[in-house]
Order: structure tokens, then C-alpha cells, then sequence
């Protein structure tokens, strides 16, 4: 008895409650962690989803083959798979059969899987399913030890860790769980804008997340519905934390007795019916007033809610206050967060693809090795049976001089060398495999092997080849299954001013030759070398091309300038934003211009309610036929939605050029024939807006000649002349180097015109501090320093800025910006000056000399 006790005690550990509760706690919710409730981001698949799909899989259970009763699924993953309940099992089978919960189904489902009202599926013994196309689409390749096989919960079965997913499932699909200690909530997309957005990042692994947003705007949701304002996505974008505002999709519907609201689509997660009982609630305790009643009327043709609007209230009015008071309005809060590498990380957009590219790169190289070791299997078999027919007679006589196959696979080897493979597959060899046509077919399929044996060594030896191949699985991804965006992106008027949303970024106003603008951050062009080819520029329609290019900053009120002499005024930020390779949107679409007429001119204003300095500044205008005009800039402080007259153009002339000027300016006009002609503006008297001008450079009788462009001299100490010919030429110059003379003279030469150089196109006055961005006519946009070009005699022919890559190619047009190192400095002002409240904007002056009051340093 005291032996028994003795061991007993022995037996007893003595621990700390808290160090053994706080290890137990730790141990559990790590399991509920990696093991359960968060989604891995390579696949975007919890292990209950994978281990569904796998079975299913398993089962044969395909797109193309008859459904399976769901109970037969469930009973398959947790005898195999899943050691937990059945109802969890169930759920996630269910959910991914959902349309208004999946963006993208990775289950087809038949019976009753539930509904957007909140309605539960039915019972699995009633309910049928198969994999959708989507869903064996995530276990392509599998079986080519794609990914790594995990023993099961009992050891006796292998299950994929990870899926070899072409599809970014967790972007695509998003998710959701509750672990211990932390969540997770991400949003559903557009396939096609995420395949994009990963070609993008696998051509550009720096891709920012503003880059990404050209490609991935938003979230795109199930139910359609709108997303309501940006700053919520980019902030969830750049973070994995962020507010989406959602609004439902509604109309309002007038007939002879009243009006009503429709409501066709809710925001993502919002359960109908309980939407309809809540308004319905509001009514009947009388938070809200003037509502009648509230149908709905949702059926095949797709979901319809009617609230009818008593005959004495205001439709928009009860709708605004069904945005605010119900789920009409909502947020989805995003939290990504998701296991990489096993551990949790709260992920931003771009690492979210980043994780998935490296997955998809990790899965093309083991797929690759796999294919090409059964490939170089076949090929050593087929070379030993090739061998074999070319000495069929010899190989004959050797197998039936042998007792055993075993002996005669001996021989084969000491005869022709092969090893145990090779004359085993000789011996099993077929008769009919010696007829003329099954050696051509040997032949044929070797020769098909070597080639695909390469091609797959280059996938492996070549980054880019493999880049590529990652690419065009995914384009054809996007082919297969991509479609339009549901939601759709308003912004927000009522939550944020519009220069509050726009930082007051320096940006690139472009306009092409039949009319497309658009403006781009001017961080996109990247500065080159003086001589290089350029990068491709805007995507143009076909004999379209990139006229004009002028910077501004967002802020800016835009003065357009029309050849035909009309003015029209748009801020900056409600031109369209596209990169430097979109082609832009149609300018007759924002203007409305005549028929025949084109913008060609425009200058940035910050503000047309500064009466100082209206009165302190000029409007010059330089015609194609050498006329100027000088104008007060108060008269064209008042906007007006058709344009105004801005100057009086006679028959068969055109503005050529528009610079705002403080009264006190030195001019210079230059020709196509390669003259300038300088002259100080006090020549030129101040006239009416609709006044003709007079005449300020006489040009050639040659019937070609005419005006290029007109600079105005702020500097002439510091500031040159740049002049740039249509054939890439260009020169810098001093500004007294052109001598002061009246107006309507025919001025000095200011380049030296020859066959290599070409017709003068452009006049712009520089420093060192400047680039230049030069465009010719087939889209080519170089950047290059003016400090570059050192400066040399007014009649000499330059030196050469751009290599014309295409035959007739010409340069098309030329603009001015700030160098590259001030970038950074003017976009630290530009913000600066946008956090400034409206009324120390409007305190600011002028200093003396400067004729643009809000253009950064370097800007024309």
C-alpha cells in the first residue's frame, strides 16, 4: 500500500495555474489562428475551404459531371480531411454557392442555397452540388507537385497546404473571420482589374498603390450597388484598414399620384428583408415621415424595393433620409488581415499581390520541373526504341536467343548500351510499333519532346520567359471569366470640397491633335538622356497624335484658348486623369466648342476673384499671320458655360499663342523660317476683348511662313531662348543676343535653317533649372535637362535633342517643366499652399515681376 502511494505521488507534477492556463490559451488560439479562422494569402482559402474543394475534387466531382448530394461532400471532408463539426463543413460549402455573397462562385449549387433576405440554405440530405469552372480552376496542375502535401488529421491521407490558384481568390472573393484577438474583413473585386493589376506588378515590382488604383479603382461587390467616395478605399489600399461607404442603387420613379423610390440594389452584406422591416419600423414609430407604404417587389427580372412618397413630400428629401437613418447607406469596414508564412500580417493592396505573384511564380517553376522530368523521361525511352527500330533485326535475334526477358533485357544493355529503363521498354515493345508509320510517329514525337524540353529549360533559365508565361495564364484567366464591374464609383459631394479632395499636385495637361485631354502626375514622365528615342506616350486613335502639353497644378483655373479666338475656363481637377499612355477623353465632350474649332492655347489662373491682381495683368495673344493683341485679364474674369470671344481673328488666321503678362514684359515672336523678332510689350496698347490686335512680326511672302510661338521675357539675365526644329534640332541662346527692335519687324535669325534641321516648331524661353518634354507626331515623349544643352550663337543649327526612331516622323510640340530635383520641393509647397484656408489664398500677392500668381518654379 505505502509502495502504491509512493509511486502515485511520483506520477504528480506540481505546475503554475498561470503559466500552464497562459501556454493552453496561447497554444488554442494559434490553432484557431493558422488552423481555422484566417485565410492564407497565397489562395485566399481557410483550411475548411481547401479541404472542401479537395474532396470534391477527390470525389469526382466536377463541373461536367452529374451534381452530388452536399451530404456526401460533407461526410467526405470530415471522414478525410476535417476533423470538426458537420454544420462548419456545411456552411463554408454553402457560402461558396452564394451569387450575392461570392463575386465569384466556387461551387454550383442545386436546391435551396438561401437568400439575400437571410434565409438559411436547406438541410444537406436535400440539397445538390459540383465544382464550378472557377473552382477546379484553383486545383489546375495539382497533381504536378505544384504545391506541398500535409499529412491529414490521422496520418493516413496526403491534403494540399496551399492551392495552386491561377485566380487571386482572396482579393477576388475576399473573407472574413473572428480568431482570438484578431479579424479579418476583406472586400470582393473585379477579376479583371486584379489580373491587371498583377501584370502590372509583375512589369513593375515598384508599382505604388496609386499605380495599382489605375488598374484596381475600388472593391467590386456582389450586389452592385455604389461606392461612395475614395478616401475610405485608398486608405484601405495603402494600410489594410479602411471605411468603403456603400450605397444602394435607387431611383425615383414619378406617375399620376405619387412619386416612389426603387431600390434595385443594396450594399454588399445587407439583409433585405430586415432592410424593409427597419424602414417599415421608422414608419410606424414615426422617425420617418412620408412614406405610405413599402413593397417588395423583387422577382426574376431582379431585386426591387418600392417605397411609395406620400403626394405632399419630397422624394429626395425621405431618400437622403433613408441613406442616413437605414442600411441604404453602409460601410465595410476592411481589416486584411492574413497568414503569411504561417503567421498573421495586416496587409495593404500591393503586398496582398506581391504574396500572390510569388506564389504564382513558385508554382510555374515546380510545375515546369515537373513537366520537364516526364518529358526527359519520354525522351530517353524514345531515344532507346528509336535506336532499337534503326537495328531491329540485330534486337530480334538478341531477344530470342535469350531464355528469360530478363536476359534479354541484359543483353540489350552490353550490346547498345541502355540501361535498365531503356531495354525493359524495348522488350515490352509492340510488334506494331515497327511499321513505317508508328517509326515516323516515334520520330515526329521526339523531335516534339526536344522542342518542348527547351522551351521548358528557357522557362527556367529566363526570369522574363517565366514572367511571361505567369502573365498570359492570367490574361487567359481574365478571358475566360472576366466581367464587367458591379458597383459602381460616385464621389462624394457632400463629404469632401473639391480642392480638399485634390491635392494640389503639379500635373501634366495633354491634348492631342483631333482633340483628347487629359491630365497625368508629373512625377510619371521620368527624365533621359539628351539623344535617347523616348518612351511611348499616349495611345492615340490611328493618325491621332499628341499636339500639346502644358503643366499645370490642380488647383488652377484652366483658361482654353481657341484657334478661332474663344475663351473657355474648367478647373484643373475636373479634367480627366488618366496615366501617360491613356489616350484621354474628347475635349468637345467638356467644351462647347464650335464645329471646326480646337483648343490650342490656355493659361492657369489660381483665382479670378483677386481684383489686384486682374488689373496688374495682361492677356497677349500671337496670331499665326504675326498679329498680337494685349488685353486686361478682367476681362476674362467672368466664366460663362458657351465661352466668350477673346479675340476678333481675320479670314484664314489662327491663334497660335496665349501668355499672361504684367504689363512691363519684353516679347519675342519666332517664325518658321527661323527668325525672331523682339520687342517690349508697351508697344502693343491694351484693347477690347473683341479688338483684332495689330501687327507684331512681318513674315516671309513665301506662302509657308508663319508664327510658331511667343515667349515672354521675365529674366533676361538668367533666362535663354530654346528653339527646337521639326527634325529633333535644338539650341539654347542668350536673350540679348536678340536685339530690342518695334514691332511688325522681320526680326533676327535665331536658327540656322537647313534640310537636316527642318521648319522651326517651337520657342520656349529656360534655364538650367528646366527640362524640356519633346513630343513628335507618333507619340514618342523624351525628357530631357536643358542644362544639356549648353548655349551657343543665334544662327547656329544646334545639336540634336531626339533621335527621330521613325521615317517622316517630325516633332509636334514642346513644353517647358521644372527639373526633376525640384519636383519633390514643388510638391512640399504645392501642399503647403493646399492646406491654406480659402482666405490666406486669397491675402497672397504677387510679388513684382512675376506674371503667373500659383505656377511653381520652372513652369511656363
Amino acid at each position: 500500500m505505502d509502495e502504491n502511494q509512493t509511486i502515485d505521488q511520483d506520477r504528480i507534477m506540481k505546475i503554475n495555474i498561470e503559466e500552464e492556463m497562459k501556454s493552453s490559451y496561447i497554444d488554442y488560439s494559434m490553432s484557431v489562428i493558422v488552423a481555422r479562422a484566417l485565410p492564407d494569402v497565397r489562395d485566399g482559402f481557410k483550411p475548411v475551404h481547401r479541404r472542401i474543394l479537395f474532396g470534391m475534387r477527390g470525389i469526382g466531382n466536377f463541373s461536367n459531371q452529374p451534381y452530388k448530394k452536399c451530404a456526401r461532400v460533407v461526410g467526405e471532408v470530415l471522414g478525410k480531411y476535417h476533423p470538426h463539426g458537420d454544420s462548419s463543413v456545411y456552411g463554408a460549402l454553402v457560402r461558396m454557392g452564394q451569387d450575392w455573397n461570392m463575386r465569384y462562385k466556387l461551387v454550383d449549387g442545386q436546391g435551396n442555397f438561401g437568400s439575400v433576405d437571410g434565409d438559411s440554405a436547406a438541410a444537406m440530405r436535400y440539397t445538390e452540388c459540383r465544382l464550378s469552372k472557377m473552382g477546379e480552376h484553383i486545383m489546375d496542375d495539382i497533381e504536378k507537385d505544384t504545391v506541398d502535401m500535409v499529412n491529414n488529421f490521422d496520418d493516413t491521407l496526403r491534403e494540399p497546404a496551399v492551392m495552386p490558384t491561377k485566380i487571386p481568390n482572396l482579393l477576388v472573393n475576399g473573407g472574413n473571420g473572428i480568431a482570438v484577438g484578431m479579424a479579418t474583413n476583406i472586400p470582393t473585386h473585379n477579376l479583371g482589374e486584379v489580373i491587371d493589376g498583377c501584370c502590372a506588378y509583375i512589369d513593375n515590382p515598384e508599382i505604388t498603390t496609386d499605380g495599382l488604383m489605375e488598374f484596381i479603382p475600388a472593391p467590386d461587390f456582389p450586389t452592385g450597388a455604389y461606392i461612395y467616395g475614395l478616401q475610405g478605399v485608398k486608405d484601405a489600399y495603402e494600410t489594410g484598414r479602411g471605411r468603403v461607404v456603400m450605397r444602394a442603387k435607387a431611383e425615383i420613379e414619378s406617375d399620376e399620384n405619387h412619386d416612389k423610390i426603387v431600390v434595385t440594389e443594396i450594399p454588399y452584406g445587407v439583409n433585405k428583408q430586415q432592410l424593409i422591416e427597419y424602414i417599415a419600423d421608422l414608419v410606424k414609430e414615426g422617425k420617418l415621415e412620408g412614406i405610405s407604404n413599402v413593397n417588395d417587389e423583387t422577382g426574376r427580372q431582379g431585386m426591387r424595393i418600392v417605397v411609395d412618397v406620400k403626394r405632399d413630400a419630397n422624394a429626395n428629401v425621405i431618400l437622403n433620409k433613408l441613406f442616413k437613418m437605414t442600411a441604404l447607406q453602409s460601410s465595410f469596414s476592411v481589416n486584411c488581415i492574413a497568414l503569411v508564412g504561417g503567421r498573421p500580417r495586416l496587409l495593404s493592396l500591393r503586398e496582398c499581390i506581391k504574396y500572390f505573384v510569388e506564389h504564382r511564380h513558385d508554382v510555374t517553376i515546380r510545375r515546369t520541373r515537373f513537366d520537364l522530368k516526364k518529358a526527359q523521361e519520354r525522351a530517353h525511352i524514345l531515344e532507346a526504341l528509336i535506336k532499337a527500330c534503326d537495328n531491329i533485326d540485330e534486337v530480334v535475334h538478341l531477344i530470342r536467343a535469350s531464355k528469360t526477358p530478363s536476359e534479354a533485357q541484359k543483353n540489350l544493355e552490353k550490346r547498345f548500351g541502355f540501361d535498365e529503363l531503356q531495354s525493359k521498354a524495348i522488350v515490352d515493345m509492340r510488334l506494331s510499333q515497327l511499321t513505317g508509320l508508328r517509326l515516323d510517329q516515334l520520330h515526329q514525337e521526339f523531335d516534339e519532346l526536344m522542342q518542348t524540353i527547351k522551351d521548358l529549360q528557357e522557362i527556367l533559365d529566363n526570369p522574363e520567359r517565366c514572367r511571361e508565361v505567369m502573365k498570359a495564364e492570367l490574361q487567359e484567366v481574365k478571358e475566360k471569366y472576366g466581367d464587367e464591374r458591379r458597383t459602381e464609383i460616385i464621389p462624394d459631394e457632400h463629404e469632401f470640397n473639391a480642392e480638399d479632395f485634390y491635392p494640389n499636385d503639379p500635373v501634366v495637361i495633354t491634348i492631342s491633335h483631333l482633340g483628347y485631354i487629359k491630365r497625368t502626375p508629373l512625377a510619371d514622365f521620368k527624365e533621359q538622356a539628351r539623344g535617347g528615342v523616348g518612351s511611348k506616350g499616349a495611345r492615340t486613335r490611328e493618325k491621332d497624335f499628341t499636339e500639346y502639353i502644358y503643366p499645370a497644378t490642380m488647383h488652377q483655373t484652366m483658361l482654353f484658348f481657341t484657334r478661332k479666338g474663344r475663351c473657355y475656363w474648367m478647373k484643373c481637377y475636373d479634367i480627366p486623369e488618366g496615366d501617360k499612355n491613356a489616350k484621354g477623353r474628347a475635349i468637345q465632350n467638356m467644351l462647347s466648342l464650335e464645329a471646326g474649332d480646337a483648343v490650342n492655347a490656355f493659361l492657369r489662373i489660381r483665382g479670378l476673384d483677386d481684383d489686384a491682381f486682374l488689373d496688374s495683368h495682361f492677356v497677349v495673344f500671337a496670331t499665326k499671320q504675326g498679329i498680337v493683341k494685349k488685353t486686361s485679364l478682367r476681362a476674362y474674369s467672368r466664366p460663362r458655360t458657351n465661352g466668350v470671344i477673346a479675340i476678333n481673328i481675320n479670314e484664314g488666321d489662327e491663334v497660335v499663342d496665349v501668355r499672361l503678362t504684367n504689363g512691363k514684359n519684353e516679347l519675342i515672336m519666332a517664325d518658321r523660317n527661323g527668325r525672331a523678332c523682339r520687342f517690349d510689350e508697351s508697344n502693343i496698347r491694351t484693347m477690347g476683348r473683341v479688338s483684332t490686335g495689330v501687327r507684331g512680326m512681318r513674315l516671309d511672302e513665301d506662302g509657308q511662313d508663319e508664327v510658331v510661338g511667343m515667349i515672354v521675357v521675365n529674366d533676361p539675365v538668367n533666362e535663354t531662348v530654346m528653339v527646337v526644329s521639326e527634325e529633333g534640332y535644338g539650341k539654347r541662346s542668350q536673350v540679348e543676343d536678340y536685339r530690342l527692335t518695334n514691332r511688325g519687324g522681320k526680326g533676327v535669325k535665331t536658327l540656322n535653317i537647313t534640310e537636316k534641321t527642318g521648319k522651326l516648331v517651337a520657342i520656349k524661353n529656360v534655364t538650367d533649372a528646366n527640362d524640356l518634354m519633346i513630343i513628335n507626331k507618333s507619340g514618342i515623349v523624351i525628357r530631357m535637362s536643358v542644362a544639356e544643352c549648353r548655349v551657343m550663337g543665334r544662327a547656329t543649327q544646334g545639336v540634336r535633342l531626339i533621335n527621330l526612331a521613325k521615317k517622316n516622323d517630325v516633332i509636334a510640340s514642346v513644353c517647358k517643366v521644372m527639373s526633376s530635383e525640384m519636383e519633390t520641393q514643388v510638391e512640399e509647397e504645392s501642399r503647403e499652399q493646399w492646406s491654406k484656408t480659402s482666405e490666406e489664398i486669397k491675402s497672397d500677392t504677387v510679388a513684382p515681376g512675376e506674371t503667373e500668381d500659383t505656377t511653381p518654379a520652372g513652369f511656363e
